[in-house]
């Protein structure tokens, strides 16, 4: 079952109107913190586990230097520290310091705190649904771009789950 390219098309005009919407909400929320917005998105990235620096930029979808700006500034609030890896003496990974862990956690809780303060007007079940709704939108890009990346056509993909 194919979406239509009416829905599909509608699909991206809400996606971009809710990139928006979060970017103003991450904006205000930033207040009374040391770090950005794009700073807090690599925080929490970071944040998921002890990571190589080229795995993270390929993650949040940044260039290596841009990524290394990030972390420097990161590493001189104290948030992150990166180590050698005893198996390659080039590989820096990079993990959360006990400050950083704290930083997160509250720049977290602050944003749940607002966000649920803006969806006063929701009810649980409207914001479940909404949730897994995302998810499942989130797991089908991901998918379809790590596909694209490796050299897996699209069609495949969709002859693999279908077929």
């Amino acid at each position: 079952m194919a979406v239509a390219p009416d829905t599909a098309a509608d699909l991206v005009h809400q996606i971009f109107d809710l990139q928006r919407a979060v970017r103003c909400v991450a904006t205000a929320s930033v207040r009374g913190h040391e770090t950005g917005v794009a700073l807090q998105g690599v925080l929490r990235f970071v944040g998921e586990g002890e990571s190589r620096a080229t795995r993270l930029a390929e993650r949040l979808g940044v260039s290596a230097p841009v990524l290394s700006r990030h972390l420097a500034g990161l590493q001189e609030q104290g948030f992150v520290v990166r180590r050698k890896d005893p198996d390659d003496g080039r590989a820096q990974p990079v993990g959360l310091t006990p400050s950083g862990v704290e930083e997160l956690r509250q720049i977290e809780e602050q944003r749940a705190a607002a966000l649920q303060d803006y969806l006063c007007d929701w009810s649980e079940e409207d914001a479940g649904n909404t949730a897994r709704t995302l998810y499942k939108l989130t797991e089908s890009l991901k998918k379809s771009v790590r596909a694209t990346a490796a050299g897996t056509p699209t069609t495949a993909l969709k002859e693999q789950k279908h077929g």
